[in-house]
């Protein structure tokens, strides 16, 4: 008798595109991925990543922001459609909107998000410009668990790319939004697994260990020559 290995069912909240959550929905399409996207949420009617998801056969729903007094009741329709569908870990995937404490606390440690640089560089807006602006020569993108500070959080995973020369906020936002779409779903995939331990410290910092490492990482040069 052949059994099925559970998989974690995960819910994805978005604001526009849904260029990562696209491909979330993609790596979930595999037998052997270990979460599976059960319903794509969005807080804007008109988001793109509604249709995208659909075509995908994904379920979908709308929590309009605009229809709530305050940011606490979306929070509290937006926990209340993804327990509709028996969601257990939240990816969100360019969600634009600063969640509370309330919202935080009831999905700790099962709440992650992806952010545009190598956190804790850059958190916050317009970090490819602040990038630039610095003259780094890495740049990149960070999975992590959410926390109540903004783009703070145990770090899951990271990728990084290089900085040219030529670049532009533009150039170098497409070259982290690549990396992006390799990174989430490999972080989701280790958090899906149970692979991904949170460590408390003494001094109140939190990290993670990934359980199965393996082998010696390469190095990075850049400039390479």
């Amino acid at each position: 008798m052949v059994t099925t290995k559970r998989r974690r069912r995960v819910g994805v909240v978005i604001s526009g595109s849904g260029s990562n959550m696209t491909e979330l929905i993609s790596a979930a399409g595999a037998a052997d991925y270990p979460a599976q996207i059960v319903v794509v949420v969005s807080n804007r009617p008109d988001a793109p990543g509604l249709a995208k998801a659909a075509a995908s056969g994904v379920p979908t729903a709308i929590v309009d922001h605009r229809a709530f007094a305050d940011r606490q009741a979306f929070e509290i329709a937006l926990h209340a459609e993804l327990v509709r569908y028996d969601v257990e870990t939240v990816c969100l995937a360019g969600f634009m909107r600063l969640l509370t404490p309330w919202f935080i606390a009831a999905w700790r440690d099962q709440l992650i998000n992806i952010h545009p640089a190598l956190l804790p560089l850059y958190p916050g807006l317009d970090t490819h410009a602040r990038a630039l602006a610095d003259g780094v020569k890495l740049h990149g993108c960070t999975v992590h668990f959410v926390r109540e500070e903004t783009d703070t959080g145990p770090i899951i995973g990271q990728a990084a790319v290089p900085v040219l020369s030529s670049d532009t906020p533009q150039t170098l936002a497409d070259r982290v939004l690549a990396a992006e779409h390799r990174l989430y779903p490999t972080a989701l995939a280790m958090v899906a697994a149970d692979r991904v331990q949170i460590l408390q410290h003494d001094d109140g910092r939190e990290t993670t260990r990934i359980d199965g490492e393996y082998g010696q990482p390469g190095m990075l040069f850049w400039p390479a020559g």
